[in-house]
């Protein structure tokens, strides 16, 4: 049984049958990432917590403005933000951080936005899921500057062992996607290898990232699967005892309500 910690899903046409999969490939749950996108605003969180309301037991949902958005939300859709993370349903702040890689917004605005979901995680008491790329060294003193004792998730980690490092000192967790399956990503494997296996969680970020043999094609959630057996053939242990662990630490990192796995 295992959680998709970190997936996309409401821009799937054929959605129920991309969830009859996940649940057929041995998923025991869900994590909803919705965010803010220029024109629809806040709709894709709202899908989000509309699916978890419908089945609490495989799905929660997240709310947050993604860097690439940074530079395009307005005041009221912070206040909006604010109003979703509140909900019960909603079990943490984000996807928020920064990307330097794309820099879609300005860096210097990234991290103003950032720094005010960090914030915003802390005062609600909900764990944050961080989106970073090429901003290693800011992400983590933004985080230090701000973090609340709930902490939260690197989703999508892609760094080396030595940002690995920075994140878990402040108590983070750190999510793996399909990305260990590329061939180019000795780096990212090698820091997968080493972390604390009570600080590691599996993830698609779907419908980015589908792993090998996948890879170029649609992700989705049934597909973590592949993610979790590679994870579990680098760090040289059963694929069952990866799962009930990237589970366990999934329900703890994202405080996934009562009913969860």
């Amino acid at each position: 049984m295992l959680v998709d910690a970190h997936a996309h899903l409401d821009g799937y046409k054929d959605r129920d049958e991309v969830i009859a999969r996940a649940r057929a490939a041995g998923l025991a749950h869900i994590v909803l990432v919705g965010q803010w996108r220029e024109g629809p605003g806040m709709a894709g969180a709202l899908d989000a917590v509309s699916l978890a309301k419908q089945d609490r037991s495989f799905f929660s949902a997240t709310a947050g403005i993604h860097p690439h958005e940074a530079a395009r939300a307005g005041e009221t859709d912070f206040e909006e933000l604010r109003r979703i993370c509140a909900d019960p349903d909603v079990v943490a702040v984000g996807e928020a951080g920064l990307d330097f890689h794309y820099d879609h917004s300005p860096r210097e605005v990234q991290k103003a936005v950032f720094a005010r979901q960090v914030r915003l995680a802390r005062e609600l008491r909900k764990p944050l899921v961080v989106h970073t790329r090429e901003a290693e060294v800011e992400t983590a003193q933004i985080l230090e500057a701000g973090l609340g004792p709930e902490g939260g998730v690197i989703h999508c980690f892609t760094g080396d062992w030595t940002a690995a490092q920075r994140y878990l000192a402040l108590g983070m967790y750190l999510s793996f996607s399909g990305v260990i399956t590329f061939r180019n990503a000795d780096a990212v494997r090698d820091a997968a290898a080493r972390a604390p296996i009570d600080r590691v969680l599996v993830e698609t970020d779907c419908p980015f990232l589908a792993p090998v043999p996948h890879r170029g094609k649609r992700n989705e959630p049934a597909y973590v699967a592949l993610t979790a057996q590679a994870l579990a053939a680098l760090r040289g242990m059963p694929p069952e005892a990866l799962a009930r662990a990237t589970t366990e630490n999934a329900r703890r990192a994202l405080r996934l309500p009562a009913g969860s796995p």
